[in-house]
């Protein structure tokens, strides 16, 4: 894994890796070497047996990710930006990342920022922060997954607000609306999301896979076939040790020792 990004810096702590978008001259803006790098770091870190959970945050106090680099928008055209889009997705590389992924948000969360949270599987704001896809005001629609996932986890409704007015809503919002698991005092936002961070890691490296895909599956199939797949993860845990490792801590009333295997 290389030791430094341009646009990214690494840490880990214990079995959590933070991964932050390091940009605070551009409030953290998403140009195309960030979504490059940010995929990359991804696929180093899916191998990585070290890691249990991927924590995304931005650098500074003034901005998560604020959105796109929006110069780099200008002179591309339809076939150009559709080109950018389908390459190599940061977004999508979240969605898909087998284990699970928390944003830590520390402020402006809006257009492409946004996106990358709705792509992680638990957001965590400061009460400073705000969130928004105002992609509208630069008349064009949100293309990173806002529209899609924005919808499945606040509705039809809500999303329809955001997106065709472009309002910036504060983080007591977000959470009224289910947009974002808590919402806490900027100075304890770092704690409260390695506390939940360091709280999953602790389980089974493949029970968590497993929970995550199955979970995945509810949004995006028919309850049938979501409780078909359910079925299946569910066996499929019973050949693992550690399913053995779980329940026999549970009968003996300790604590497991899970290997991931």
């Amino acid at each position: 894994m290389p030791e430094t990004y341009e646009t990214l810096l690494l840490e880990k702590r214990e079995r959590v890796a933070i991964i932050t978008i390091n940009r605070p001259d551009k409030r953290n803006a998403l140009n195309i070497k960030t979504r490059e790098e940010g995929a990359a770091l991804l696929e180093e870190l899916r191998n990585d047996s070290s890691v249990g959970v991927v924590v995304f945050t931005g650098a500074g106090d003034k901005a998560f990710i604020a959105g796109a680099d929006i110069a780099e928008f200008a002179g591309r055209t339809s076939i150009t930006q559709r080109d950018v889009m389908m390459g190599r997705s940061l977004f999508t590389a979240i969605d898909s990342f087998p284990k699970p992924v928390i944003a830590m948000v520390n402020g402006y969360c809006l257009g492409g920022g946004c996106e990358l949270a709705l792509a992680c599987d638990i957001r965590i704001a400061s009460e400073t922060a705000s969130f928004g896809q105002p992609e509208i005001n630069l008349g064009i629609i949100p293309g990173g997954g806002g529209t899609q996932r924005l919808t499945r986890l606040v509705g039809e409704g809500k999303a329809m607000e955001m997106i065709l007015t472009g309002e910036i809503i504060d983080a007591r919002t977000a959470f009224s609306i289910g947009l974002v698991n808590h919402v806490v005092p900027a100075e304890q936002l770092h704690a409260k999301t390695m506390e939940i961070a360091n709280r999953i890691a602790d389980k089974s490296p493949i029970a968590l896979q497993l929970a995550k895909e199955a979970v995945k599956i509810a949004s995006r199939s028919s309850l049938d076939e979501g409780l078909r797949r359910e079925v299946d993860l569910f066996a499929l845990c019973f050949s693992t040790e550690d399913k053995d490792e779980g329940v026999s801590a549970f009968l003996e009333k300790r604590k497991p020792a899970f290997k991931g295997k």
